[in-house]
């Protein structure tokens, strides 16, 4: 990094590499999970959303005591970095058995894994925010690192999104007799069962299990041996308590809070159902994998149009814009029948491209916060606002899954069955469209009046930067 805060290319490219594995495994554990242990495990589904929901919440202690230790915890090789090589093998030990699981696997092995899975996840994702955000200073530059990380995980959702539709190609040409070949036999070893190769959810899950424990220890790697960490810049440290009750008072920071909490909530409530609802409702099941390879692909080329957009008129406003035009898309898909690929496929499309904005924005607009905590408390919390706002995010698709799985539940919805009647498919319909709907237009009426706007923030930051120069005149004497 120079010293005006503007980075290389190569730097913010190489931290943002780590969002390929991140968006792999959180994909499944979003789309695909629900239907493999309802379906194919026979998991009951309200059960298996109290399960999903609990180990989730475990994330209420170990966020905030990760976020507080990487600040705190110096060593020669680093404050973050430790954390990521650390989390790295439990997140895949995690992953492997939650993806990969055995003959009989219950529940109780799926909230053991996944708990293990998701402090893993911790260990890993909540440095590696503080980190990025550390990187530069600079509003704009922010904007760069966050739209980079998001862009990388945009890659690796639509190279996830390539699993389905290759699996199931093998295991179409399993079924008509290919079974010989190096190729069916490799494919089998790899994410068959039982010396065979299907179709269904599971060997979907298995490939990408191999490619999280391919792709992270790589990227990782990369991440630590070739991106500097920023020095630490507060000589003061505060316990928890007191760091709370400063976050208590951080206007902007309890908003963005709200609207992530809220927005990622409609995110996962869609998401668990998105499945369910082109399987039965559109009927388009053969072309799932397809649409999700869409839907990803348009999200990587809207990344450009919204950092342009939030740089032209503000991250919010921005992230306004996101909301209400991915509202409209849904709305659109309530009106369509069974069989209609082609209009589902343009609203889906239309979502995606909105999905970019979701995602880095939000967390560009965090690091902000960041600098106005700095300016007010002379401490840098990087890691715990961090910490705060994963905690948020996680309890969101906690919330969501649960809501979703368990109102499915409750309408009489099963998985299990190809058949459902008009009222189960109505009541598919309409959570599936009213309630993100609902939630979206919520966080936008929080976002449009969020008062951290580019100029203010520039205005603390250079505050920030007389103060340190004050300062180091004073250590200096």
């Amino acid at each position: 990094m120079s010293q005006s805060g503007v980075l290389k290319r190569s730097t913010i490219l190489i931290h943002g590499s780590v969002g390929i594995p991140l968006a792999i495994i959180g994909y499944p554990l979003a789309v695909y999970l629900p239907p493999f242990y309802a379906q194919e495990m026979g998991l009951n589904m309200a059960l298996m959303a109290l399960v999903l929901v609990l180990a989730r919440f475990s994330d209420v202690f170990t966020d905030p005591l990760i976020g507080m230790l990487s600040d705190r915890w110096q060593t020669r090789f680093g404050r973050r970095k430790p954390w990521l090589v650390m989390g790295t093998p439990l997140m895949l030990l995690g992953t492997v058995m939650i993806f990969m699981p055995p003959d009989g696997a219950g529940i109780l092995h799926l909230l053991i894994w996944t708990v293990l899975m998701y402090f893993g996840w911790t260990m890993v994702t909540l440095p590696y925010g503080a980190w990025g955000a550390e990187l530069s200073t600079q509003y704009h530059q922010r904007s760069r690192v966050t739209a980079s990380r998001e862009g990388f995980i945009l890659l690796g959702l639509f190279i996830a999104a390539l699993a389905p539709a290759v699996v199931q190609a093998l295991g179409a040409r399993y079924a008509a007799g290919d079974t010989d070949s190096l190729l069916m036999r490799v494919a089998v070893w790899l994410v068959g069962r039982d010396g065979e190769l299907g179709i269904g959810y599971g060997p979907i899950l298995a490939s990408m299990g191999w490619l999280l424990l391919i792709l992270l220890p790589i990227t990782v790697l990369l991440v630590v041996t070739r991106v500097r960490e920023a020095p630490p810049r507060s000589v003061q440290r505060t316990d928890w308590k007191k760091g709370w009750r400063v976050m208590k008072n951080n206007g902007p920071f309890k908003r963005l809070m709200l609207i992530l909490l809220i927005v990622i909530t409609g995110e996962s409530f869609r998401n668990a159902m998105s499945v369910f609802f082109m399987q039965h409702v559109i009927q388009i099941q053969a072309h799932i994998g397809m649409m999700y390879l869409l839907y990803f692909g348009i999200g990587i080329a809207g990344i450009p149009f919204w950092l342009a957009l939030g740089r032209k008129i503000g991250k919010h406003r921005a992230f306004c814009v996101a909301v209400s035009l991915s509202s409209l898309s849904i709305l659109g898909m309530f009106f369509l029948q069974a069989g209609q690929l082609l209009p589902f496929a343009i609203m889906f499309a239309i979502k995606g491209f909105c999905f970019a904005a979701f995602q880095f924005l939000p967390l560009s607009m965090l690091a902000d916060i960041v600098d106005l905590d700095t300016a007010r408390s002379k401490e840098h919390r990087t890691g715990l606002f961090f910490a705060m706002s994963g905690m948020a995010q996680k309890m969101a698709m906690a919330i969501g899954l649960g809501l979703s799985l368990g109102m499915l539940s409750l309408v009489g919805f099963d998985a299990t069955q190809t058949v459902h009647t008009e009222q189960q498919l109505m009541s598919l319909r309409v959570l599936y469209i009213v309630g993100p709907v609902l939630m979206y237009m919520t966080a936008f009426m929080l976002a449009r009046k969020y008062p951290l706007t580019s100029d203010r923030q520039e205005r603390i930051r250079q505050w920030i930067q007389r103060r340190n120069v004050r300062l180091q005149i004073v250590e200096a004497d």
